[in-house]
Formats: C-alpha cells, structure tokens, sequence
C-alpha cells in the first residue's frame, strides 16, 4: 500500500498526516500559526510535514498540499492568497528543495473535494459538488468525474456569486450579498444580529462579538430558542438561493455540505430541501442529493494526499 503526506495549509494553522492510498489517515501533525510571513508559514510546513516524514518512516511517494488562494497547479505556485497576503509564493518549489520529493499544490478547497469525491460522500457520483460552509465558503466541482479547475484555477469559488447584491452582508471581498456573506457561518451571526433588535430580551448574544460563535445559534435554534430559530431561518433561506443557484449552473447528482455548519445534520438538510425545489426550475425538481459530507476536517488532508498519488489535482487516477 503506498503512503503519502497530505497536508491542509488553514489561516490559523497546518496539518500534515500520512495517508494510504485507500484514503486512510494514520498520523497527523499540527501547529497553529500566529505569523502569516512566507518564512513562518513555510518554516511550520517544514516542521509538520518532517514529523510526517518520519512516521512515515522514509515510504511517502509524495507531498500534497492544499493552501488557500489561486493555485497554478503546475508549478506549485501561490499566485494570490488574501487569507495570507500572498502573492506568486513558489510554494511547491521551496517545500520540494526542502525534502526532496515530489510536492504538488493545490487550492485547499478543491483538495477537499478530491478527498470527498474519491473517499466520501461523492463515492459513485459523476457530477458531483462539494460545500464548505465555515468562517466563508469554500467548495469544488466535479463534472462527468473530473475535477473542473477553470481557466486560472478559480472553478468552485461558489462563495463569491451575489445573492442579495442590493440588500445583503458585505463581503470580504468588497461585494454586497456574496453568498459567502450570508451563508456561512460567520453569516449566520450576522443574521442573529441583524434579528437582534426584535428580541430585546435575548441574551443569545451576551457575549463579546469576537467570541461568538455560529454553533451557539445554531445549537440554540434546533433548542427551540426564538431569537436563534429567527436567526436560522433567515440564513437557511439565503442557503438555499445559492444552493439553487449551484444546481442551475453545474446540475450535480449531489451536493454536499462541509464545514463547522454542517454539523447541524438533517437539521439543516430539512430547512433547504423544500426551498431549494420551489427555486430550482430547468431541472427536475430533487434530482440533486442534498447531503452531509462524510470526511469531515480530514477531507483535505486526504484530498492533498490524493493528488500526490495521482500525479496532480485530478479526480481520474494515473496508472500506478
């Protein structure tokens, strides 16, 4: 069985495991990063991934890292990065001089995506799109089984498509109502502050803004809370345009959903199911899954490993 390093380059922190090739994670090294310079962020990579290494015990084929930004996929080569203010970083390049082994890079979120479709929920699905629904959204595409990476590398930014462009959340990106603004889940604070002011006796949110989190919505609203059920359906709603929107571009046989919201399970799924359908038009109703992913925080990691045993950021394997 081959082994590989996957690692998953976060703004907070890197992960590096070793993986086999049946998706199987055995190892993992972590650091949290509090310093976003290439030579931080670089000197931890080196860190995490030589611990790998050597529980790997020198058998690794390869290194796969999936970093925030737009990727050039041949070359290893960050060309942007706003999570990290990066710009044409040759990341592949240095992590390769470092080890001596094969490194390939690519976006964190079509990394995860691999991992999803070739090991998780999307086992079985030609057309296939992965959600990550955490602090923005992230996601990928998998159309006829292969992985659509776009013309610079940008297929899947699912966040950035406006969904409310007259009345939604500002962005981070500088654009009104992206979808990342409304449904993820700093979204969904953003919405239990926006309700806010029709409950004044809430306490759902006496805590400091900094230390909110959108589980404690999330939680208080499937506890029947009015204030975070408010809350919910509000975002919910704003999930299921975009989800709408997801089916009218791509036509997937599935969805699914990743990231720290996920986590609300069928409390979700029975929230979107019925609008996503009174949205959806060109396309017969419920014929896309709406469904959880199963990879959870690991799916990029063996994602990133997938694409060192492939070769590249592909969702067809090589011949080994």
């Amino acid at each position: 069985m081959r082994t590989a390093i996957g690692v998953d380059l976060g703004g907070s922190h890197v992960t590096a495991a070793v993986v086999t090739d049946d998706g199987t994670i055995h190892r993992q090294h972590e650091l949290d990063l509090d310093d976003l310079s290439v030579k931080a962020v670089t000197d931890a990579l080196v860190e995490t991934i030589g611990g790998a290494l050597k529980d790997a015990d020198g058998a690794a084929i390869g290194i796969g890292i999936g970093s925030p930004g737009n990727i050039e996929v041949a070359t290893g080569t960050v060309v942007y990065s706003p999570n990290f203010g990066w710009s044409n970083i040759p990341l592949g390049a240095t992590v390769a001089e470092r080890f001596k082994l094969p490194v390939f890079v690519g976006n964190d979120a079509r990394c995860a995506t691999l991992g999803e479709y070739t090991f998780g929920a999307g086992q079985g699905h030609k057309d296939f799109v992965l959600l990550t629904l955490g602090t923005g959204i992230g996601g990928g595409i998998v159309a006829d089984g292969e992985l659509v990476l776009g013309n610079r590398f940008g297929a899947g930014e699912f966040g950035h498509h406006q969904i409310r462009p007259t009345d939604g959340f500002v962005c981070g990106c500088g654009k009104i109502g992206c979808f990342e603004a409304q449904a993820s889940g700093t979204g969904l604070i953003r919405h239990a502050f926006a309700v806010a002011p029709s409950f004044p006796r809430s306490l759902l949110l006496d805590v400091n803004r900094d230390k909110l989190g959108s589980k404690k919505i999330r939680k208080a609203a499937q506890n029947g809370d009015g204030h975070a059920l408010a809350a919910w359906k509000n975002y919910t709603a704003d999930l299921a345009i975009g989800l709408a929107n997801v089916i009218a571009a791509v036509n997937p046989e599935m969805i699914a959903l990743g990231g720290g919201v996920s986590t609300a399970g069928e409390f979700m799924l029975e929230a979107v199911r019925a609008r996503v359908d009174a949205l959806t038009t060109m396309v017969p109703k419920g014929t896309t899954q709406l469904t959880i992913a199963k990879l959870g925080n690991d799916a990029g990691q063996v994602g990133a490993a997938t694409m060192a045993f492939r070769g590249g950021l592909t969702t067809r394997p090589t011949d080994s």
